[in-house]
């Protein structure tokens, strides 16, 4: 007879233990729930709902602002042995208490400053913590890309297979098949653990491939410049699909073109005819030039005599000799405006690229906002320029 397991003794996510609890809530999660940001781990419902609540409440909204302001500042305060879990603390808590996760969130920015202030730290580069917050932050990038690229420049996750998984399968929806074969097969090479999830990822990789099989020829003509015949339409859709098609229109213009070079020049017979039955007196008098004269007659236009004109000279003011005048007062310097964005990074305290967590304290929602755009089309901008090599 199979024993009974308790049910008290056992292991309930977030939503679950709250329906087992029967507490009573608003109705925040109908109202909002499709502005909540989906997360593998689950939520926590009643952080869930009062952090809805956010969005009619000015005062919990507040509330959840000084609770982000405390927890940066427990970063800065840290001086424990893994300063790495305060800023994984405080990226959690965001996520719960921001659930649409937007830019006045500032979600992508602390994850931002996370992944800046520990790249060159050799004890952080193979922990799966670290790597994952890496992860989270290329999702919010436009072009992740640059993210992987980093990673793999500078060897961080290199043992684990979630980052050649994420990196593949990045890739392949970018429909570049043969740069994720390439990844996969990295992966495999290196032995990143486990081996059995990156193999299973690859299989379904190389099933997904096969069922396309231009996808790798369409990856190669996408770098190719598309040519053209004179007379065609450049069109990179009609160059790839119908490319006999073209070149046999490009024929038949060029044959048309030919049988055209060639035409006949129209000749009036009835003027010449008409021209001669005029009588002598009306046709205009008509003087030969049988020679074209001398030399001295071609050259008569000339024939003037240059004369000295240096002798002349123009009257002047006469002005009386002073001192030499003062110096005039120096203008002031233009100021030149310079656009915030185009600023180098400023937020890179040394060569190691350590952020500070202050200034995400400081900043307020337009300022968020502001610097999240930035992240999301640079997400590299604030790196120094050694990390990129």
């Amino acid at each position: 007879m199979a024993d009974i397991v308790d049910p008290r003794n056992m292991v309930m996510d977030p939503e679950t233990e709250f329906l087992a609890s029967k507490q009573e809530t608003g109705n925040e999660w109908e109202l909002f729930k499709e502005n909540v940001r989906p997360l593998k781990r689950g939520r926590n419902v009643k952080l869930l709902n009062d952090s809805l609540k956010s969005n009619s409440d000015l005062q919990i909204r507040n509330s959840l602002i000084d609770t982000r302001r405390k927890l940066i500042k427990a970063i800065d305060e840290y001086e424990g042995e893994d300063p790495l879990q305060p800023w994984i603390d405080c990226i959690k808590w965001v996520q719960d208490a921001f659930p649409p996760g937007g830019d006045c969130s500032g979600l992508v920015v602390i994850l931002e400053q996370c992944v800046r202030t520990f790249w060159h730290e050799e004890q952080y580069k193979n922990d799966l913590r670290y790597l994952k917050v890496w992860l989270e932050y290329a999702g919010y990038c436009d072009d992740a890309e640059v993210v992987y690229s980093f990673l793999d420049t500078n060897k961080i996750g290199e043992i684990h297979s979630i980052f050649y998984i994420s990196y593949a399968t990045h890739m392949e929806s970018k429909n570049k098949i043969k740069t994720a074969n390439d990844i996969y097969e990295c992966g495999i090479a290196r032995n990143a653990q486990p081996i059995e999830k990156l193999k299973s990822a690859y299989k379904k990789f190389f099933v997904r491939s096969m069922s396309r099989p231009k996808a790798i020829e369409e990856e190669s003509m996408d770098t190719r410049q598309p040519t053209r015949s004179f007379g065609t339409i450049l069109a990179r859709a009609d160059s790839g699909n119908r490319p006999l098609e073209s070149s046999e229109i490009a024929r038949k213009r060029q044959k048309q073109e030919g049988a055209a070079a060639s035409f006949k020049v129209y000749k009036e017979t009835t003027g010449r005819s008409s021209m001669q039955q005029q009588p002598e007196s009306s046709k205009p008098e008509l003087k030969n030039w049988n020679t074209l004269g001398g030399r001295a007659d071609r050259n008569k236009e000339n024939n003037a005599i240059p004369a000295k004109w240096t002798s002349h000279k123009i009257p002047q003011r006469p002005v009386a000799r002073t001192a030499a005048p003062a110096p005039a007062p120096a203008l002031p310097c233009i100021e030149v405006f310079v656009d915030e964005e185009c600023l180098g990074p400023q937020n890179v305290r040394n060569e190691g690229g350590g952020a500070s967590a202050l200034q995400l304290r400081d900043k307020d929602g337009k300022d968020l906002k502001k610097e999240t755009e930035i992240l999301r089309e640079n997400p590299l901008c604030h790196f120094p320029p050694s990390s990129m090599r």
